[in-house]
């Protein structure tokens, strides 16, 4: 038997896993495993500046392809601890992602080595398993159960910590007869496909919403095959935009407090039935229960057995993968329309397309500084279909969900149920590793940007392209807004004169001077009609040169983006909404 450390062994499973690239900052307990990682060849690394950005690398390299598992590496202790957040956000939004941690010696652990805490036990509520390894012969074993944990069942997070002397004790492994472990995902029977789909046709205004559990199974082209045959409009969650295309008849708009579109509240407060698929009625998008429940008879598929009634009681509950599924749907819906058994959705769905050609908000307007409604028109004629957008959290990414177009599943990345500020600029840069030919496409309020703002030398370091568009009114817009509530405007400003930048006008930090001083490009942008040249040169240069390129659009300091603290049916609009032609000219369905 070919005898080999127990790093050199975990390695060598990650390349016969499938993985290709990892992420990480080496230290002195993790030094072991990087000189088996260069030893052994195979999977390229990319040197983060701050092991939490690594993390958060790995989730947007997983986010970016189908079977993709992002791998993030850290020494002991505050590694590990950084690391966190990336393994919460993996977890909230069933993300697979392997964390692999060094740490202090076997003997020591419990003697409060340098360094050493028990990563494990802090990581167990965010990963599906978390593991100090004690015994080298053990190692093998446990990185093929990470992988099997990984993407079995519900997707997600596994933590694996590794002792100094474990990573260096020879073990006894041979890679050449490695085998994966059969991956387990729960299937819809075909009696169950028939009755969820009979209940669908019994309706009369039915929807389905589609979560992020279709992009997971890479079942989209099923999800529109299934709404065509039945007629049913379609609502994308935001986990689950690009399931089916913006400009697809069937598209209904996303539902919710924040991140949703008029026509959409209106189409789903207009309903009956509603076939959820892969989603969990997560409380931004539902609100509260009571107006989101009324009148509807409910039908929930979802891969997790116990997400089933965690939120209400649906009418009737599945637990299988969306892909598995949809399937047996599609299968059922042919037999009946072959039958004459489904009936005619026409009326309804063209419904949903007159909603969706009124109901728009505003975006055209002149105002300088920049309205950030004038920003996504100009987003929307500059990057085509083929991007892939990038966001977190904030007014930024409310008001973006409401105004951009996606097309494609995995062409909106968005941490949902985290959202931990500074995700952006590292997931970006791990979308753009796994797809370096893409048009990727960064979006960030200031604050945002600002908390791992140091990844942008990664981008400059090894050469990943992306744009990155910055919205910038100094503040921390979306807490200021929910500040109204409290009647206060409290350490929330961002704004001050700042010496050494007179230019930016009071609004404080210079960005871009700091995004070239960390090896980027940066254009600034006060003017509407300079936005549109702005993205064009922006998506030239981070061609050519391979780094990232940030846009800053100066806004006004205020903008109250529409959001309803309570309900679907009572969201305020806070800015004029669009009543003529020209208003909102990027609309899928403009008005006539």
């Amino acid at each position: 038997m070919p005898r080999m450390t127990a790093a050199r062994a975990a390695v060598e499973i990650l390349k016969r896993e499938g993985v290709t690239h990892a992420f990480g900052v080496p230290g002195a307990a993790i030094n072991p495993f990087y000189a088996a990682l260069k030893a052994a060849g195979g999977v390229q690394h990319t040197l983060a500046r701050h092991v939490e950005g690594a993390s958060h690398m790995a989730e947007g390299y997983t986010r970016t392809h189908p079977g993709n598992i992002g791998v993030c590496v850290g020494t002991s202790g505050p590694a590990g601890t950084d690391m966190i957040t990336g393994l919460y956000s993996a977890i909230g939004d069933s993300i697979p992602i392997l964390c692999i941690t060094g740490q202090a010696p076997t003997a020591v652990i419990h003697k409060e080595d340098f360094q050493a805490v028990d990563i494990a036990s802090i990581a167990r509520p965010v990963t599906k398993a978390a593991t100090t390894v004690l015994e080298a012969a053990q190692v093998p074993g446990v990185v093929q159960q990470a992988f099997h944990l990984m993407r079995s069942g519900r997707p997600g997070p596994v933590l694996i910590d590794l002792p100094l002397d474990v990573q260096q004790t020879e073990i006894e492994f041979d890679p050449d007869t490695y085998q994966p472990l059969p991956v387990y995902r729960p299937v819809a029977s075909r009696a169950q496909a028939e009755k969820a789909v009979r209940m669908l046709a019994a309706s009369e205004r039915p929807l389905i919403v589609a979560g992020g559990g279709v992009v997971s199974a890479d079942a989209s082209a099923l999800l529109v095959e299934f709404a065509e045959l039945t007629g049913t409009p379609v609502v994308p969650t935001l986990m689950g935009w690009g399931a089916i295309a913006d400009d697809h008849g069937l598209n209904a708009g996303m539902v919710g407090l924040q991140t949703s579109h008029r026509y959409g509240n209106a189409t789903f407060l207009a309903s009956d039935f509603v076939l959820g698929i892969g989603n969990r009625w997560a409380n931004r998008h539902t609100g509260k229960l009571d107006v989101y429940r009324a009148g509807r008879t409910f039908v929930h598929v979802d891969i997790e057995p116990t997400q089933i009634g965690k939120i209400f009681a649906p009418d009737y509950g599945i637990a299988s993968d969306a892909g598995a599924a949809l399937a047996l749907f599609v299968e059922v819906a042919k037999e009946l329309k072959a039958a004459g058994a489904l009936p005619d959705r026409s009326a309804w769905a063209a419904a949903a397309r007159e909603r969706k050609a009124t109901l728009h908000r505003r975006t055209h307007f002149d105002d300088v500084p920049l309205k950030p409604q004038r920003v996504y028109e100009e987003m929307n004629r500059a990057f085509g279909p083929e991007t892939r957008y990038v966001s977190t959290i904030g007014l930024s990414q409310i008001a973006g969900a409401q105004m951009l177009h996606v097309y494609r599943p995995r062409h909106w990345i968005n941490c949902g149920q985290a959202g931990p500020l500074g995700w952006t600029i590292p997931a970006a840069l791990g979308v753009a590793t796994a797809d370096p030919e893409a048009s990727v496409v960064a979006l960030s309020g200031d604050y945002d940007f600002q908390f791992m703002l140091e990844e942008l030398a990664v981008g400059a370091q090894h050469r990943i392209g992306y744009v990155h568009v910055l919205v910038n009114n100094a503040y921390l817009g979306l807490i200021r807004q929910a500040q109204r509530a409290f009647d206060m405007d409290f350490q929330v400003n961002l704004e001050f004169e700042n010496i050494n930048s007179p230019e930016t006008g009071g609004y404080g930090v210079d960005h871009v001077k700091v995004a070239e001083g960390l090896g980027c490009r940066a254009i600034r942008v006060t003017e509407p009609d300079a936005l549109l040249p702005a993205f064009q040169e922006a998506k030239k240069l981070a061609a050519e040169l391979r780094v990232p390129v940030v846009v800053e659009a100066v806004l006004e300091r205020v903008t109250n983006i529409a959001m309803s603290g309570t309900d679907i049916a009572s969201v305020n609009e806070f800015e004029e909404l669009a009543t003529a032609p020209g208003h909102a000219p990027t609309e899928i369905l403009p008005l006539a």
